[in-house]
This record gives C-alpha cells, structure tokens and sequence, in this order.
C-alpha cells in the first residue's frame, strides 16, 4: 500500500488507506504509536491495557532493580 504525505495546516500528515482501515479496526480518534526502526516507520494501534501494564512493570524494574538481579542469580 502506499500513501503521500500532504500538508496539513502548518504540519505534515499521512492518510490511511480504508483497506488497511479495516483490516486494523481503526476508527477517528484512535491512537498509534510511531517507532522507527532504522530507515523505516512503524505504525501500531496504541492498545491503554498493555501501555499501562508496560507502565507497571517499568516502574517495578526501577524500584526493584537490585532485588531482581538476586533473584536472577
């Protein structure tokens, strides 16, 4: 699939095609994450559950660091 990037107001924007729309399950107002992984984008559906589980565990990993490292031993 391919698209263009168009201005939008001062900014720059993506539109998405409506396959991919559908495939993903995608409606206005929903949220993506953009990673880049070396010359390439990534576009993933932002899920709250997971972000706020993967919130925990980063908080957990720094209060806990030296306690987890024992218990690795």
């Amino acid at each position: 699939m391919e698209t263009k990037i168009r201005k939008i107001g001062n900014s720059l924007g993506v539109t998405l095609p409506k396959q991919l729309i559908d495939e993903l399950h995608l409606k206005s107002g929903d949220t993506l994450t953009i990673e880049k992984n070396g010359p390439n984008l990534e576009l993933k559906p932002m899920d709250p559950e997971f972000e706020e589980w993967a919130e925990a565990y980063r908080q957990a990993n720094t209060d806990y660091k030296e306690v987890l490292k024992e218990l690795a031993k």
